[in-house]
């Protein structure tokens, strides 16, 4: 039993190292929080190891319930559709002069 429970501390510590990298290293704000919600996943994952069962309960309604869903929501709200917006916004202004009447 003991050689199954170190096979898998192992996986989720590769699970866990993984993600964290993940986090950091993926450009996509996106992306990056779903491997944080892999980590916090995993991390739980070992509070069950441990026989610490209402500790991971904790860390999954808080930690991935709470925290995740928020950054999930700043996310949403936060980013731009297109960002070719602001360039369109740019470009206006510049057409216009000191009145507001478009040049041509």
């Amino acid at each position: 039993m003991a050689l199954l429970e170190s096979i898998a501390f192992a996986l989720f510590a590769l699970v866990t190292v993984g993600s964290s990298l993940g986090v950091v290293m993926v450009r996509d704000v996106w992306h990056s929080a779903l491997f944080l919600g892999v980590s916090l996943l995993s991390v739980a994952v070992y509070y069950v190891m441990l026989r610490a069962e209402f500790i991971a309960a904790m860390q999954i309604l808080v930690y991935v319930g709470g925290v995740l869903i928020l950054i999930t929501f700043a996310i949403m709200l936060t980013e731009r559709d297109n960002p070719a917006e602001a360039d369109v916004d740019a470009d206006v202004e510049a057409e216009t002069d000191g009145d507001g009447e478009v040049t041509a």
